[in-house]
Order: structure tokens, then C-alpha cells, then sequence
């Protein structure tokens, strides 16, 4: 059975870069992380293959780095052994294989604003905590009971309105 190249989002921070590979009910999952490639397998939910091979753009930190599965993807947390540099593209090659693309939902110029992020991140912090907090529902009494007195009409055939 030939293999597949599975679908891969990626994004940059600081301190790390995100892969996500997108295969659903995956099987037989290995991710083999050098310092300067990764080599992605696994299995599809119909038994296909998928295989990913990427050579960084720079040098990381295999030995610090992370991945975690899921029932719709794998994610993998690649920390970079320079930090705070911005990575233009995830490949070493200046060429974009057509199963990779930028996370634009988690993409963002992070160059030079931690302080930006860190009050973004006590911003969302706050709303949970507002959001989380409960309060009695908002009482009724207000609301008009005008269903007893107000008078039903129905359309009749021929399109009159009777009344009822």
C-alpha cells in the first residue's frame, strides 16, 4: 500500500514551533526527533500510511521537546535551541511542500511584544473568571402574560382573517 503525506499545520513562538498532524484515529504512531529533522508515521483510520519527513529550518532541542496525540491529530512541541529567533517557514528548503501549511488561527508576529502576550493572557485569565463565576438567573416577573387576553386569528381558504 502506498503511503500519504498527512496534512501538517505549523506555527511559531519564541521558544517553540507547533506541528500539528492532522490524521484522525491514528494507529502506530512514531515520531522520531533529531536535531535537525523529524520523521513522522502512522496509521489512518482506513489502515493508510501516512509519512512526514521535514529537515528544519534551524537547529532544535530534540531532547526538550514534546508530542501528544489525539483522536484527530498529532501535535508536537519542538523547542528551539535559539530561542526568540523568528523561524520564516518550518522547512530548511525555501520550497513549500503542498501538505504544509501556516496555523493562521494560532499565527501571530510575537517579535518583541512578551509583555503584550503576558497582559493578553491576564486579560483572558480575568474574562474565565468572570464567565466561570455563577449568578441566580435573571427573574421573569417582568415579562407580560398577553396570551389570555390578546385574541387569536387564523387565516381562513380563501386568505381572510377570522378571528377567534
Amino acid at each position: 500500500m502506498a503511503r500519504q503525506h498527512a496534512r501538517t499545520l505549523w506555527y511559531d513562538r519564541p521558544r517553540y514551533v507547533f506541528m500539528e498532524f492532522c490524521v484522525e484515529d491514528s494507529t502506530d504512531v512514531r515520531v522520531l526527533l533529531e536535531d535537525h529533522h523529524i520523521v513522522f508515521s502512522c496509521k489512518n483510520a482506513d489502515g493508510v500510511e501516512m509519512y512526514n519527513e521535514i529537515e528544519f529550518y534551524a537547529k532544535v532541542n530534540s531532547k526538550d521537546s514534546q508530542d501528544k496525540r489525539s483522536g484527530r491529530s498529532i501535535t508536537c512541541f519542538v523547542r528551539k535551541w535559539k530561542e526568540k529567533v523568528a523561524w520564516p517557514r518550518l522547512t530548511k528548503e525555501d520550497i513549500k511542500p503542498v501538505w504544509l501549511s501556516v496555523d493562521f488561527d494560532n499565527w501571530r508576529d510575537w517579535e518583541g511584544d512578551e509583555e503584550v502576550e503576558l497582559a493578553q493572557v491576564e486579560h483572558y485569565a480575568e474574562l474565565l473568571q468572570k464567565v466561570s463565576t455563577k449568578r441566580p438567573p435573571p427573574a421573569m416577573d417582568d415579562l407580560d402574560d398577553d396570551s389570555d387576553s390578546a385574541e387569536a386569528t387564523t387565516a381562513t381558504s380563501d386568505g381572510r382573517i377570522a378571528e377567534e
